[in-house]
């Protein structure tokens, strides 16, 4: 195997993955904040969109984001059509994620992290009711684009009346990174390109090809 297609697939691979994970369309232009306005606003007739969501939505730079949610679950969830009986929350709240997982992952959204309560809060000031709470996750949104797309879709509405029936109160907010080791374009750049060097040096000596220089 010639070093040159060792290099040229890893390279292609990561072009390929840096493509779908990073949004190329760049931030949200007028007319896109208009028509997702206007479409939250035909989801809740006779309510105004936010102005924190016009705010956000405006002041779109493009970039990916994390969405930090803090939840309260309800201790037995909202009897609507299509709960049946003894249903818990958490597995109502899994009707919720049947459509939102198939819809993150194909756009390039994904948890961070997340898990469960093991104590009360620590520490708790300047707010009420704020002393307990079930879960907290953060999600990452490729963009505020993807996120409207998932939120605006018509097959969202359905699926979000379980999360309404299963969480109690939740706090969620996008926060942008500054600072992301973990970020998988820079993973699995180390990871295709230190395999490529390798593989390099392994075939490299059998063909007689120049080896690696420092």
């Amino acid at each position: 195997m010639r070093p040159v297609y060792i290099w040229t697939v890893a390279g292609l691979l990561w072009l390929a993955f840096f493509a779908w994970y990073t949004n190329l369309r760049g931030p949200l232009t007028a007319d896109e904040v208009d028509h997702w306005l206007s479409v939250m606003e035909e989801r809740s007739p006779g309510s105004e969109p936010s102005e924190r969501l016009r705010k956000f939505l405006s002041e779109d730079d493009g970039d990916d984001f994390l969405m930090v949610n803090v939840i309260e679950m309800k201790a037995e969830p909202d009897r609507i059509e299509g709960v049946d009986p003894g249903e818990t929350s958490q597995q109502v709240l899994g009707r919720y994620m049947a459509y939102m997982w198939p819809a993150l992952l194909k756009r390039a959204c994904h948890p961070i992290i997340g898990g469960g309560a093991v104590a009360d809060t620590m520490e708790v000031w300047g707010i009420d009711g704020g002393g307990r709470w079930s879960s907290a996750a953060m999600m990452r949104y490729r963009s505020r684009r993807d996120m409207l797309e998932i939120a605006g879709s018509p097959e969202f509405n359905g699926p979000h009346e379980f999360k309404l029936a299963a969480m109690e109160r939740t706090i969620a907010f996008p926060i942008e990174t500054f600072l992301s080791p973990g970020d998988p374009r820079g993973l699995l750049g180390l990871i295709l390109f230190g395999t490529a060097a390798a593989l390099h040096l392994l075939f490299g000596r059998s063909s007689g090809a120049a080896p690696l220089r420092p």
